[in-house]
């Protein structure tokens, strides 16, 4: 583009001319415009929705190869979050994460660093890429409990013990907003000449106001993969994928979008990614004003009611030495610093400090008042703000917040949370060990730096397996993939060793009423693992 207009929505504005047209499809769609419904039940939700849904005809242009409206949204795209090129994702950051991983490791047996506590689209790419994969430990924040990313020292030692590695990725921030700083990782992996891949799925609003988090981008990284529709303004599914540097193929990252995505993708997505973008590109800071004030009017709230506690980074907020000035000049976090160093503040995260009520107990109390949470786990829940959060939201869930507190005043310790591993009155802040992990993404392993795992689309043999209980699981090889949903982050994979930590931590998640993905019994009262054979399992 010649000159940058940030309120200009380029798909958005092609698809509303289209309407307004008015002309007669002869193309697919078939619901034709919506006429389809036009006296059917259901055509007062789909008639706006369908006046929109287009397919690549003239003056649309095509995702996959675009030259017009598609192709100007996308560079504003990487105007307004600093980007070199930003590609447009109608799969989430599903796709996204699989189009890096194919990209950076497009023959079979190619190596990847990578930490182990990722989303299950990772775990994925891995079998879609043929992956060897070496796992490398997060720090654990020993007050919460909870895993964030690796330290750069162990990203180097990785580097340093397979420098046949094609890349490094690593998530950030996590489920729960936590953040340490990139900049050191990046500078660990362009030393050594390999590109830093992001899995940003929940920081697409970041580096975008002073009060937020600085973006993996802004920190050096190569490839940035972030959720719109999670913490922008994005329809469900709509992500974006955003490249800087010269270590990505991008030839290359083109044909492997193309292989994950729809060839007929989907317009009021792409629209939608354009209006979030314009939102944002066009009121920058402003945009955020309504949600930053809602979360302040929490934040004041849970000062007038200590039975709850909020997470918070321990001081100071950033790393001494750290930044990307420090990374440019060599330097790195000191060793045993906190494991994270940013909060978003769009992720409260909250607690009973009293110890009474678990996680997925105030999560049901929340419910049940009408306040529907992101997530939980055995003791924090999860509440996600916006740009679209206000004042009043925040007042009604303050409100529920005490008729909780009122009603388990007089509850007995850890009667209701419906869990084993219970907190006692005055250890809120206690530090907790990695075998007293309290969240779905602590993964545990007996070494910082894991030997390769080897992945493939091999299917698991049945005659080699057998289903037992999840209690005498412990010492076996699982033979299917385990995934606590929210946060979608495998507890298992086949061929992993079930530990004791993890059959404990399942056992506490199933009680807790956790929802599984992908293994054979979804209440987990079973699970399928290798049949022992002379030796030890398969």
């Amino acid at each position: 583009m010649d000159k940058v207009e940030p309120g200009r929505a380029p798909v958005y504005e092609m698809l509303e001319q289209y309407r307004a047209k008015g002309n007669l499809s002869y193309h697919v769609p078939g619901h034709k415009n919506g006429e389809a419904y036009r006296f059917s039940e259901g055509a007062g939700f789909l008639d706006e929705v369908m006046r929109y849904d287009v397919t690549e005809i003239t003056g649309t242009d095509d995702l996959h190869h675009p030259e017009g409206v598609i192709q100007e949204a996308q560079e504003l795209a990487a105007d307004c979050f600093g980007a070199e090129m930003s590609f447009f994702l109608v799969g989430g950051s599903t796709a996204g994460n699989l189009a890096l991983i194919l990209t950076v490791c497009p023959e079979p047996g190619m190596t990847l660093i990578l930490q182990r506590n990722v989303h299950k689209s990772v775990i994925h790419g891995l079998m879609l890429a043929g992956v060897r994969a070496v796992f490398v430990e997060p720090q654990i924040d020993p007050v919460s409990g909870l895993a964030v990313a690796p330290a750069a020292e162990t990203v180097q030692a990785a580097l340093a013990a397979y420098p046949e590695a094609a890349a490094v990725l690593v998530t950030m921030p996590n489920y729960y907003g936590m953040g340490s700083d990139l900049a050191p990782l990046a500078l660990a992996c362009h030393t050594r000449g390999v590109p830093l891949l992001v899995d940003e799925a929940h920081g697409a609003h970041y580096g975008q106001h002073p009060a937020l988090p600085a973006g993996a981008l802004m920190c050096g990284a190569d490839g940035v993969v972030q959720s719109t529709h999670k913490m922008l303004a994005a329809l469900t599914m709509g992500a974006m994928l955003h490249v800087q540097g010269p270590l990505l193929d991008r030839t290359l990252l083109r044909q492997r979008l193309a292989m994950v995505q729809s060839s007929s993708p989907s317009y009021p997505v792409m629209a939608s990614l354009d209006l979030a973008r314009r939102l944002v590109h066009s009121q920058r800071a402003g945009a955020f004003t309504a949600g930053l004030a809602a979360v302040d009017v929490l934040r004041r709230g849970l000062a007038t009611l200590p039975r709850y506690g909020l997470l918070q980074p321990a001081q100071p907020l950033q790393p001494l030495g750290g930044g990307a000035d420090a990374a440019a000049a060599g330097d790195t976090p000191p060793q045993g610093m906190a494991a994270y160093c940013t909060q978003d503040p769009f992720k409260a995260v909250i607690y009973d400090a009293a110890g009474v009520l678990g996680g997925f107990e105030l999560q049901r109390r929340l419910e049940a008042e009408g306040i529907v949470p992101e997530m939980s786990d055995d003791r924090h829940v999860v509440l996600a703000f916006s740009l679209g959060s206000k004042a009043e939201d925040s007042q009604r869930l303050l409100d529920a917040l005490r008729r909780i507190a009122a009603e388990a005043a007089d509850c007995p310790e850890g009667a209701s949370s419906g869990t084993s591993a219970r907190l006692h009155p005055g250890e809120a802040e206690a530090s907790a060990s990695p075998s007293q992990n309290n969240s779905t993404w602590n993964i545990f392993t007996d070494a910082l730096i894991s030997k390769p795992v080897q992945f493939s689309l091999k299917p698991v043999n049945i005659l080699q397996t057998e289903s037992i209980r999840l209690e005498y699981s412990a010492g076996r090889t699982a033979a299917e993939i385990v995934i606590p949903y929210p946060p979608g982050i495998p507890l298992l994979y086949p061929g992993e060793k079930v530990t004791k930590d993890i059959t404990t931590r399942l056992i506490g998640l199933r009680q807790g009423g956790t929802k599984f993905q992908a293994c054979a019994d979804p209440a987990l009262q079973q699970i399928v693992v290798y049949n022992i054979k002379k030796g030890g399992d398969v």
